[in-house]
Formats: structure tokens, sequence, C-alpha cells
């Protein structure tokens, strides 16, 4: 059983080799200045995202404590950021997140960041096509979403939308058609509707700042009715809360914060094109630091602006600019407004369907997912089949599923896929690439090691235990080695979980324990010193000196304030969030551990070489 155990948990790592550099990518080498990588992070994050969720935040959630709701986020991603700029150095190679987990990390690390890639893609592709429609159905007076939810509302379970939306469906439709006679969006289009974009934001930001009210800030119970009387909308109006600026209290603007750090991922493609950066050691930390800014300034005018011009009660959701303008009588500005909204939704729907097609074909390549997916067609020489089976899978999502249930579940991906980064650069800052090529075993030697081991009957002698726990504290070498390594594996775990008990206590009984509860507090005090007895193991062990363009500072304390804040903030996501994750997670499951990994392994009998941790064929704690 130990042997199977082993052999199982080495086929888990087994790492995938970087193929030869491209001859285009050393004519690219040194080509981008800081100017260059902050357009692509702003490009990335400053797009549909703060059309389709700000009202949903600022109406149900945070109110207009929304903007601290956006600096949380900011200042959470800037954590994680730096984390992703070391896990991108440690690879000689652009690509993605994927390649780079798969690289670095082993198989299953590199499935659990594909598979949930393609779920962010799916449901970005639903969520973006949904706020397209809802844009569209303002422009019309509502009448398509009228007649919809007249027809299906009383068929509709309750878990799903209101009404089955088939526009949206029509255009994700589309746009699969499109994407398979092999046309996309051009990189002088994305650069067009950037600037249609950024203009427009600046729009509405000017125009909020002169007809905003700032009482809108100070809302009381007095307020509630009397807007309620006025209010001839087709919206109901929203929860009041205990009104005024925080009218949801902390919960409400950390809720608000898991769901806007969605809105500020994008830093990722800055480090898969780092490599070509004429300075990386400079300009990538510059750009991820001034593209979450210059996003998080555009997010904070532009909420602001929203909840200024209309009291957070009343904001529509589904369309809050469009009748923003409406509400304080520049009708005719939603109009341009509008057409800036669809411009920006039309280019990011068709970019993220085209990478969601193209990571399901990259991962069918690998091994990790169906085969049949990997084949292009000869005469278009596009992957009809994975352009099809996405498509029509974001399609439905986007018929069926409530847009504020789809949003939840994309900040819960990009959560996670933090905290996988957070974690992968812990440990890999304690381990030795050297040392582990040197002691790199086959398979065929780990199995007759541990043969030998079984064989061997003497019992461990009580001085290599001293000796174990002897190196928690003081290490016999100034270098990673083997057993280094593996502590700081499982104390990095332990801390996931004391984390994990930590935020979920602090979630469900905050009052309880800062208000000095026997129990509670005693509890949160008992894991806050195990905490720092673990973090303080972890800083005692020696780090990799391997030189890289880019390390994070302060470690091991750095990742682990992220690895906190990213868990804290995933513990206030819904239920219902968790379970839909979770059917997603389990079909990824069930796809890898059926077909994936023994697919993956009969085409490959080779163990790959390349950045390891401490995989199944060496000691695990």
């Amino acid at each position: 059983m130990l042997q199977d155990a082993r052999q199982f948990g080495q086929k888990l790592v087994r790492r995938r080799p970087l193929g030869p550099r491209e001859e285009t990518e050393h004519h690219m080498a040194g080509c981008l200045n800081t100017l260059d990588l902050v357009i692509i992070g702003v490009r990335r994050m400053l797009g549909a995202g703060v059309h389709i969720l700000v009202g949903t935040v600022a109406k149900y959630i945070a109110g207009p404590a929304i903007v601290l709701s956006f600096l949380v986020a900011a200042l959470s991603s800037l954590l994680s950021g730096f984390c992703y700029i070391e896990f991108g150095a440690r690879v000689p190679s652009s690509g993605s997140m994927y390649l780079y987990s798969y690289t670095i990390m082993g198989q299953v690390y590199g499935f659990i960041i594909g598979w949930n890639r393609i779920l962010s893609l799916t449901v970005g592709t639903a969520c973006i096509a949904r706020a397209w429609s809802y844009t569209f159905d303002s422009l019309t007076g509502n009448h398509i979403s009228r007649g919809l939810e007249g027809t299906f509302s009383l068929y509709m379970p309750y878990y799903l939308a209101k009404y089955p939306d088939f526009f949206a469906l029509g255009l994700v439709l589309l746009l699969m058609g499109l994407l398979v006679l092999g046309v996309h969006v051009l990189p002088q289009v994305n650069k067009v509707f950037m600037g249609i974009n950024i203009s427009v934001l600046s729009f509405i930001i000017v125009s909020g700042f002169i007809k905003g009210d700032l009482h809108n800030w100070k809302l009381t119970e007095q307020d509630y009715p009397l807007n309620t009387s006025e209010s001839n909308d087709i919206y109901s109006l929203g929860p009041l809360g205990s009104g005024g600026f925080v009218p949801f209290g902390l919960d409400g603007i950390l809720r608000g914060a898991a769901l806007c750090f969605y809105m500020f991922i994008g830093f990722d493609s800055i480090v898969t094109t780092g490599e070509k950066a004429q300075n990386p050691q400079r300009s990538i930390p510059i750009s991820i630091v001034v593209s979450v800014l210059i996003c998080f300034v555009a997010y904070f005018g532009v909420s602001a602006a929203l909840t200024l011009m209309v009291p957070y009660y009343q904001i529509h959701p589904d369309s809050p600019f469009l009748q923003a303008f409406l509400h304080v009588g520049w009708g005719p500005a939603r109009y341009v407004v509008a057409v800036g909204i669809l411009c920006a939704l039309s280019s990011s729907l068709l970019n993220t369907m085209f990478a969601m097609s193209w990571l399901i074909y990259t991962m069918a390549e690998d091994g990790l997912l169906f085969r049949f997916l990997a084949e292009i067609n000869a005469r278009t020489r596009t992957h009809i089949k994975v352009i099809m089976i996405s498509g029509i899978l974001a399609g439905v999502l986007a018929l069926l599923f409530h847009f504020s249930d789809l949003m939840d579940l994309m900040s819960l991906r990009s959560l996670l896929a933090n905290l996988v980064v957070d974690f992968s650069v812990l440990v890999l800052r304690y381990h030795s690439d050297q040392n582990l090529s040197k002691n790199q075993k086959t398979e065929e030697e780990s199995e007759m090691e541990l043969v030998v081991k079984e064989r061997s009957l003497d019992p461990v002698p009580k001085a290599n235990i001293s000796r174990n726990l002897k190196s928690l504290w003081f290490p016999a070498s100034t270098i990673p080695t083997r057993t280094s390594g593996q502590i700081v594996y499982g104390c990095a775990i332990v801390l996931v979980v004391l984390l994990i008990i930590l935020s979920l206590i602090l979630y469900r009984w905050p009052s309880q324990v800062f208000s000095g509860d026997p129990v509670l507090t005693t509890v949160a005090v008992l894991l806050l010193l195990l905490i720092t007895g673990v973090t303080a193991i972890i800083w005692r062990q020696p780090q990799d000196p391997t030189a890289l363009h880019f390390r994070v500072p302060a470690l091991p304390f750095l990742p682990l304030v992220s690895i906190f804040v990213n868990i804290y903030l995933m513990v206030h996501m819904t239920t219902w969030t968790w379970v839909l994750f979770g059917i997603w997670m389990g079909i990824g499951f069930a796809i890898y551990f059926g077909y994936g990994i023994r697919h993956k392994l009969e085409e490959n009998t080779e163990q790959h070489t390349g950045l390891h941790l401490p995989n199944a064929g060496q000691k695990h704690p």
C-alpha cells in the first residue's frame, strides 16, 4: 500500500518539460518597456467587469462603501501580484499561468489552475453576454426582459435566473460561429475599444461629480419611504441596511471586496509577457503597481459617481449607468454611454471566448483533457470542436443562471487561483532546484528503494527523530536540503488549515471574538500562537539562493498575509457559490483521475525534469 501511494504521488507531481524557445521570442526579447507593460495590464483589468459588477455590489452588498471594497480588493491583488512575479520568474519562457504551474509545481497543480481558468473564462463569457443583453434591453425600454419574464418566470426554479435570456444565448452562438470561421478581434481594434472604454468611464466619472448629491452617501430611514413612493421603475428598491455611507457594515465591505477582486485580475498578463521587457527586474513590479493603481482610481471614480448620482437602493443592477443618467435627467447621454459599453463588452466577449478555446486546446494537447479536443480543422485551421463545446456551455450558463451567481463563481475562482500561487511561491523559495536535480530518482529507482525499506524491520533510531526535531529550529545546512524543503511544505499545509479555521471563526462570530468571549477568544488566540510558531519554523529554514529577476520581499510573511486575505474573502462567498464551484471541481477531478492522469502517463514513460517540489519519490511530511 505504501508503494502504491508513493507511485500515485509521483504521478500527481509529474512536471511538464519546457520545449525549445521559439525563434520569434528571441526577436521580441527586450522590446517592451514599463509603459507597454502598464498598457497590457490596464487593458486586461479595465475590461467588461466594471460595467457588469458595480451595480449589483453597490445596491445589494456594500452601498456607497463599494469604494472601500475596491480598496481592499486592490491591496489584496497587489500582494498576490508580487507572488505572481516570482512564480513567473522561475520559468525561462513566456506562457500562461497554467503552463507555469504545470512546469514548476507538477501535473495536479497545473490541472487545478487550468481547470479553474476554464471556469473563469466560461463564466466570464456568460456574464459578458448577459451584460450585453441587459444594456441593449435598457435601450429598448426593457421590452425584451419584460416579455421574457412574463412568459417564463413562473417556470424557472428559484436557484436560476428569473427568465431565460435567449438574447444572450444567441449572442454567444453568433460569436461562436465567427470563431469557427477563424475571425477574432485584431490588436488594433482592441486598442480602439480600450480607448472608447476609457473615454466612457471618464465621462461617467465627470458626470457623476457634476450631477451627484453628497446626501446620497448619508441616507437615512426617512429617505427610504420617500424614494419608495416616488419610484415607478420596473425594478424594486434594494435593501436599506443601516443607511449612511456603510449601510451593510464591515461584512458588506469584505463581501463586496471578494466580488470586486475579480476586476483586478489581469496582472498575470504582465507576468507572462515580462521576459520580453527591457528591464524585467524594474519594469514588472512597477507596471503591476501602476496598472492596479490606475484601475483602482477608475473603479473608485465610477462607483463613487454612480452612488452619488443615485441612492444605492435605487440603482438598477443590470444597467446601472444608463439608468443613472435617466435618474439625473441626462437621458440623451445614455446612448453615448451605451455605445461605449457595447463596444467594450463586444471586444471582451470575443477575446474571452478565444482564450477559453485556446486553453482547452492546450490542456487537451498535453493529455489532461480528452484528446479529440486537440484536433484542428484542416480547412479553417481552428479548434472547431473546442469552440463549439465551450461556446454551447457558456451559452447555456448565460441562458439559465442569474448574473450575480455567475459573478460570485468567477470571483471565488480568482481567489483560489491566487491562493495556489501564493502557496507555491512560499514553498518554492525554501526548496533547492539544484539539490533536487542531483537527487532526482526515476520511478523504478524509487520503487526499488521502497522495497528495500519495506524489507527492513529495524526501528527508526531515536537519534534520527531527535535530529529531525532539532532541524525545525536549527537547520543543519545554510542552503535548502530535501529535509528543509519537506519541513516547509508540511508547515505551509498546516498554516493553510489554521488560517481557514481562523477565517471561519472571524467570519461567523466576529463580535464575540473581539468582545472577549471566553471560548471563541481563547480559540482565536491559540490559533494565532500556532500560526506564529509554524511561521517562525518556516522563517528559520534556509532559502533558495537562485538568482531571479524578482523575489518576493519579507518572506514568509507577505505570502502568508496574502493567503490569509484570500481565504478570508473566500469564506464570505455564499453557500450556493460553493455548491456550484464544488460541482465544477468534481467534474474536473473526475476527468483528471478517470482520464487525464492515466492517459498522460501512458504516453510519457520518463519522469519529467525541471523545477521541482518535494515529490512522491521523496519523503513527504
